[in-house]
């Protein structure tokens, strides 16, 4: 392992540190890492306790949907942690809108992280239900992002 490598390992668990996040999934150039911070005790009540801001938001709005709303859905989740964008540059169209009909390997947005854009592709067919990030915000490891109807369409 290299000096580089060492360097950013040790960037990633401190970001992993300072966000109080349990897990971390990395991967450039071939390069892949996942980083897993088991929680001591005492550290379990306080990662209970520091929801990031967008699972909170996220909660918040599956709440206000309802439950029955997301039965038979996909939620396409972020598989890391950076920021997700809707559209490849600012002034250009968004990939996907709420109801726009996709298909599996489809474009959905990207997420930023360290410098790379990271496309986030659809794992079914179907209907785009709920678009549940905002643009230009920070996500988190495993954070819903879209919420997909893999119903056929009319």
């Amino acid at each position: 392992m290299g000096v580089d490598q060492h360097r950013e390992i040790q960037e990633l668990i401190d970001v992993l540190k300072r966000n109080n996040l349990a897990e971390l999934e990395y991967e450039r150039d071939g390069f892949r890492i996942y980083v897993k911070r088991e929680a001591g005790p005492g550290q379990a009540a306080a990662a209970r306790d520091s929801v990031p801001a967008g699972l909170e938001r996220h909660a918040e709005r599956l709440a206000d949907s309802g439950p029955a709303d997301t039965v038979g859905k996909v939620t396409i989740t972020s598989p890391i942690v950076g920021t997700f964008y809707r559209s490849p540059s600012p002034d250009a169209d968004p990939y996907v809108e709420e109801g726009d009909v996709v298909k599996k390997g489809q474009v959905l947005c990207v997420v930023e992280a360290m410098k790379l854009m990271n496309e986030i592709e659809s794992e079914v067919d179907g209907r785009i239900v709920k678009i549940l990030a905002e643009s230009t915000k920070p996500v988190e490891f495993g954070q819903p992002l879209f919420l997909i109807d893999p119903a056929p369409a009319p």
